[in-house]
């Protein structure tokens, strides 16, 4: 399912996954590029997270 059909839950496990594996590739160290990309996973999760929150209210 592409990112912008999925639903909030979906789409936050989805970047969820994602930011488990950048913090694996990383060995628990983020350079300056990788703290960018963290920072923008983080912040589509919690969109998500907050989409996935509206949609069972």
């Amino acid at each position: 399912m592409p990112p912008e059909t999925a639903t909030g839950s979906v789409r936050s496990a989805e970047l969820n996954e994602q930011i488990r594996a950048l913090w694996m590739r990383a060995g628990g160290r983020l350079d300056e590029q990788q703290r960018a990309e963290y920072e923008r996973l983080v912040t589509a999760w919690a969109a998500a997270v907050r989409a996935d929150v509206a949609e069972t209210v």
